[in-house]
Parts: structure tokens; C-alpha cells; sequence
């Protein structure tokens, strides 16, 4: 049994939270814990800090993602004080930490990096005593990830466990896990069937997300898109942003694309693999859980103007391995989608390569080793001291 865990997040993009909501159904669906809570550590951090981390995050992503870009770079190089764990004294963490010592974990699984850091601070200084665990929910892993006092580290690729070892982080503290996604991605669905269900046309469906929060050129995709010349079906995803789906509808209105594509607006939704499932192809930004996601229904993937940093790394990885192409220009999208059609293998071969980078049980992957390590060590007893004994 893991006993009491955390699984910590922070609500600076929808991904984190969706991962360890993953983790967590996960863990109580093979009933492995005694509890489980899931809790974002932004809501107990100071009102300043919080805004920082969520809000000021999106508005970087929305009007300037070349700072954020920037950021991504410079701060990726492991330093000796490192921030994170300055967030103790500095970022007014006090309202966490008194939690942590009132909870008392067992576990604790992070798909953040600032509880991350948080929790390896208390330990190294020997404040705290807890299994502590790193989720990293991109496929490159980037330096604010790094601690110095944890037990193991999730990655999604062989390459990322590959450079944590150049670091100087030893194999068994690594697991290619994969990035955790909601159990219900692994559940093989009829496309017809989600089509039908969620009143879609029986023809070539593209799905367009704009992450849980809304957020990256969705107004300029759909006025892109309505220059596709063969007949297809567009949902896209909004997210919690109600706002941009009322300009959407409004733009779409105003567009008039009439019969050859048609649209469909969707607000924050909990059925995404039912769409995914219902889809041709996944055109969108490259997070590292829609990403994921996207992967286990074996969707081919357009990659639209990725974030510079993480999302960009996460796009390099998808053309690498012919899941994705990627379109740099929104004029020339519908053309790009066209070419695609047009050559129905090349759709099934980056399917296949969807199908490949894949990692469906990725949730259930962490817990196994979790797990593991919660296993008492083997107490030395009969010929086992014996053998120790002759040794010496």
C-alpha cells in the first residue's frame, strides 16, 4: 500500500492539474492508498504569487510567448540556489508547508515542480520525511525540474532518462513512464459511434483545441480553416475561456463559410477522448498533456504555433517521429490539411507513429514503481547472514 498520499499540482496551465487528476483515479481505482488528495499548492500560496504563477502565465502565452520562450532558456541550467527552493522564504510557501506537516504524506507525487522543490528543500534540511516524487508533463525534462532530495523521477521518453543520467541522475531513479493521462484514453471507442453521439456529420472531422484555459490563435485556425476546399467538420475546444467561444461564433458567423466545412464550438468538456476519438486530426498546440492524450487515440497532429520552450522541444519530438507536421504560417493551413488528405498513407503512417510514441497506462505506470519503492527492504535472515559472515 502507498498509505497516505498527495498529488501536487499548480494551476499555471490545465496540464499539470490533468495529470494528476490522472494519478490520482488511477491510485483509487486499484484502491492503493489508505487516502489520496489531490491539491493544487497555488491555493496555499500568497494572493501575489498565485496571480504570477496562472494568470500572468496565460497572458505571456496570449500576448508576448517570446518572453516566455526566454525565460524557458535562461533559466534552464541547474544553479546552486536554486529559486524553487528559495520559495520557502521568498514566495510566501509558509500557508503550504503547514499543511504538509499537519497532512503527514507518505507520498508525495509531484506533477509540478514547485512542490517539488518545496518538499526537496524540507527534506534536505531534514524538516520532513516523505517519499517525494517528480512527474515532469513534458517530453523534454527543463532544469526547474531538477532536486536534490527525491526518490524518483517519471519521464515520458528514453531520451529524457538519457540526459537526467548525463546530469548525474543514476537509472534506478528514473522510470520512462510516460505523461499520465486520464485512464479513460486507453478505452478503444467507435468513431462513428462518438460522431453520432455528439452530433457530428460522418465525414472528415478535425479537432482544434485550445487547451483547458482557452488560450494560442484559435480565431485566426478557424478563419484558416475555412478555406479548406473538400467537405470536413472542425470542433474545437474552448476550454473555460466562454469568451473566445462567443467571438468565435461570432467570426464564424461573419465568415459564412457555408456547406463545405462545417462548425462545431465546445466549452471546457470532460469527454475529450470521445472527441478525439470521433477525429481525423488533432490540429492544435503541443502541451504535454493534450500531446499525450492525442497520442493514445493514434491521431496524426498539426502543430500550431507551439510556445517557445517546452512546447516547441515537445514539437521537435512529434516530427522526429512522423506523428505531427507543422504549420508556421495559419494561411497556409488549410493547404497543408488538403496535401495531407490528399495522401491518405501518409495520414496512416503518422498514425502509426501516433500509436508508437503512445503511452496509455502511463498513470498506472507510476504507481507500479511507487509501489515498489515502498517495499520494505529485505531483512537479512538464515543463509543470507550466513553468506555475509563468510564474506567478511
Amino acid at each position: 500500500m502507498l498509505g497516505r498520499v498527495l498529488v501536487l499540482s499548480a494551476s499555471a496551465g490545465a496540464g499539470h492539474l490533468r495529470a494528476a487528476e490522472a494519478i490520482e483515479k488511477a491510485i483509487q481505482s486499484r484502491g492503493l492508498a489508505s487516502e489520496v488528495q489531490h491539491v493544487d499548492v497555488l491555493k496555499y500560496t500568497n494572493k501575489v504569487f498565485r496571480h504570477l504563477y496562472s494568470k500572468a502565465y496565460l497572458d505571456l502565452v496570449n500576448r508576448a510567448p517570446e518572453v516566455l520562450g526566454w525565460l524557458y532558456d535562461y533559466l534552464d541550467e541547474h544553479r546552486e540556489n536554486d529559486p524553487i527552493r528559495l520559495a520557502l522564504d521568498r514566495l510566501n510557501a509558509a500557508p503550504f508547508v503547514r499543511f504538509l506537516r499537519r497532512y503527514q504524506p507518505d507520498v508525495a507525487i509531484c506533477t509540478h515542480f514547485l512542490p517539488s522543490g518545496i518538499i526537496s528543500a524540507l527534506k534536505g534540511e531534514d524538516k520532513f520525511k516523505v517519499l517525494n516524487a517528480v512527474v515532469v508533463t513534458d517530453f523534454d525534462v527543463h532544469a526547474m525540474w531538477l532536486c536534490r532530495d527525491l526518490e524518483q523521477y517519471f519521464v515520458a521518453l528514453n531520451e529524457t532518462k538519457v540526459h537526467l543520467k548525463a546530469l548525474g541522475v543514476p537509472d534506478s531513479m528514473v522510470t520512462v513512464s510516460g505523461i499520465p493521462i486520464d485512464p479513460v484514453f486507453s478505452c478503444v471507442k467507435d468513431r462513428r459511434a462518438m460522431r453520432r453521439k455528439h452530433g457530428l456529420l460522418d465525414r472528415f472531422t478535425i479537432l482544434v483545441s485550445a487547451g483547458g484555459f482557452g488560450v494560442g490563435p484559435v480565431g485566426r485556425m478557424m478563419e484558416a480553416l475555412t478555406r479548406l476546399e473538400q467537405p470536413a467538420q472542425v470542433v474545437a475546444v474552448c476550454g473555460r475561456n466562454e469568451s473566445l467561444r462567443a467571438e468565435l461564433a461570432r467570426k464564424i458567423a461573419i465568415l459564412n463559410p457555408g456547406k463545405t466545412v462545417s462548425f462545431k464550438l465546445i466549452g471546457f468538456t470532460t469527454e475529450m477522448d470521445e472527441l478525439m476519438s470521433a477525429a481525423d486530426l488533432f490540429v492544435g498546440k503541443p502541451g504535454g498533456l493534450t500531446t499525450s492524450e492525442a497520442l493514445a487515440k493514434h491521431l496524426p497532429m498539426v502543430v500550431i504555433n507551439p510556445i517557445p520552450g517546452q512546447e516547441e522541444r515537445n514539437s521537435d519530438h512529434l516530427l522526429e517521429e512522423g506523428a505531427a507536421i507543422r504549420c508556421n504560417n495559419l494561411p497556409t493551413l488549410a493547404y497543408k490539411i488538403e496535401l495531407l488528405r490528399n495522401t491518405p498513407e501518409r495520414l496512416e503512417r503518422m498514425s502509426e507513429a501516433a500509436r508508437g510514441m503512445g503511452k496509455v497506462n502511463a498513470a498506472f505506470t507510476i504507481v507500479d514503481r511507487l509501489l515498489e519503492l515502498r517495499q520494505p527492504a529485505p531483512s537479512l535472515t538464515g543463509s543470507s547472514r550466513s553468506a555475509r559472515s563468510r564474506r567478511k
